[in-house]
């Protein structure tokens, strides 16, 4: 059994990032269709399969011409062209009225706004079988109002970069290319658990002396919008023999390796605590991190009997501080691996008094606007309603216990937690 640990902040970051990094960069990459590539890391660069476009096509309508027939009167309009055709030669002298997006007819080289023809409106079928003639500005820049051939992506060309987080651009510039899949980093896969008696599931019916499980739903998502796939082993109870089973059958279960499990609870200095009860014996270490919220913490390779070991991250049951732990130890590891946007961290003015406790990096919740942090919620570390309505966290170093209204403050942006 391991002794307990106590380390700052910094340390318990290091031992994390020890812990997962190296098995998180060794998962390779997967394919995926690019309707599921959505928040999903580049795994190599992505080279354009064919220009974009595809061939000269008309920015606006108007008519296709060749600027060296302009200026020798009016011209003989000859059939439309529009998005989607293909376009006959264009002799010259004569002009096609065109679409945007058509195809550029051979033999043209510019296009003439309807706007600057005179008359400012297209002819109709019978109109141009009877010799319909338009007027022409006397000159038009060769190439004005063409999209040409790969002007905007060359084929061959590096488009996405590896390390990429596809977002809704990247794909539709994707779409636009015709790809259909592409190869991501694999995403790890986790395995999270909630203990306690007290906890039952979202919509069941309360009994006397419980509460509603949150820690479940809300780090699920948290990993899931870290790029992880999650399987969810609901709560397990505090008994140690039922949660031994409990926690070995979901690791039996599996179909593929977990990279990571992820349990909330059962970890402080209470009678119950079954996590730190059943797995300081099985590789966990478990101790306290110079931080509040969340410093009761453990961490380790678990290794029960009849499975594979496993990387296992213990956070604490109050959901603000599981959701505190998770921002400070868990996601900086898996945004280093998998491209996730980096949490920005700057300076704020402080706009009300607050004190803090010394020896202990304090982690209030908050908004950030207009270059200011405003409190929200106080300290206690059950008061979800003034977590979802935070978008930073206030930082405050282990040395400070009184920050006037006014002062400079480290913020650690967190937006809605994506």
């Amino acid at each position: 059994m391991t002794s307990p640990f106590r380390r700052s902040v910094a340390e318990h970051q290091d031992a994390i990032e020890a812990l997962l990094s190296p098995g998180l960069r060794t998962l390779g990459s997967e394919p995926v269709a690019l309707d599921d590539a959505l928040g999903r890391t580049l795994a190599s660069d992505l080279v354009a399969p064919r220009a974009l476009p595809p061939w000269d096509n008309s920015q606006m309508d108007g008519y296709a011409v060749h600027s060296g027939g302009l200026g020798t009167g009016p011209l003989q309009v000859v059939a439309p062209i529009a998005a989607g055709q293909t376009a006959p030669a264009l002799e010259r002298g004569t002009a096609a009225p065109i679409m945007t997006g058509a195809p550029m007819p051979v033999g043209s080289n510019t296009v003439v706004p309807i706007e600057a023809a005179v008359p400012d409106a297209f002819p109709t079928e019978h109109q141009i079988a009877a010799g319909f003639k338009v007027k022409l500005p006397g000159s038009s820049a060769e190439g004005a109002y063409v999209r040409t051939l790969g002007s905007d992506i060359a084929e061959g060309a590096v488009v996405v970069k590896a390390g990429t987080r596809l977002g809704p651009t990247a794909l539709g510039l994707l779409a636009g290319l015709g790809v259909e899949t592409v190869e991501v980093l694999a995403a790890p896969r986790v395995l999270l658990l909630s203990t306690g008696d007290e906890l039952v599931a979202p919509g069941a019916q309360l009994g006397p002396g419980q509460i509603h499980d949150a820690n479940t739903t809300l780090l699920r998502e948290c990993l899931r919008t870290a790029g992880c796939q999650v399987d969810t082993a609901g709560v397990l109870d505090d008994s140690s023999e039922h949660f031994s089973r409990s926690l070995a059958s979901a690791l039996a279960a599996r179909e593929q390796e977990y990279q990571l499990v992820l349990s909330s609870g059962g970890i402080s200095k209470g009678a119950f605590d079954v996590v730190k009860e059943v797995l300081a014996g099985h590789g966990i270490g478990f101790g306290s991190v110079a931080m509040q919220p969340g410093g009761p913490q453990g961490a380790g390779t678990l290794a029960l009997p009849g499975t594979s070991p496993v990387p296992f991250i213990a956070l604490p049951g109050n959901p603000v501080s599981a959701y505190v732990s998770f921002e400070m130890f868990l996601r900086p590891v898996l945004a280093a691996v998998l491209g996730l946007p980096t949490r920005i961290q700057t300076t704020a003015t402080l706009t009300e008094y607050l004190d803090s406790l010394e020896g202990k990096v304090q982690i209030r919740r908050g908004t950030f606007a207009n270059g200011g942090f405003t409190p929200l919620g106080g300290a206690s570390s059950h008061l979800l309603a003034a977590l979802a309505a935070s978008n930073a966290f206030l930082l405050i170093d282990e040395n400070t216990t009184t920050l006037p209204a006014g002062s400079d403050v480290q913020v650690l942006i967190i937006g809605d937690g994506s």
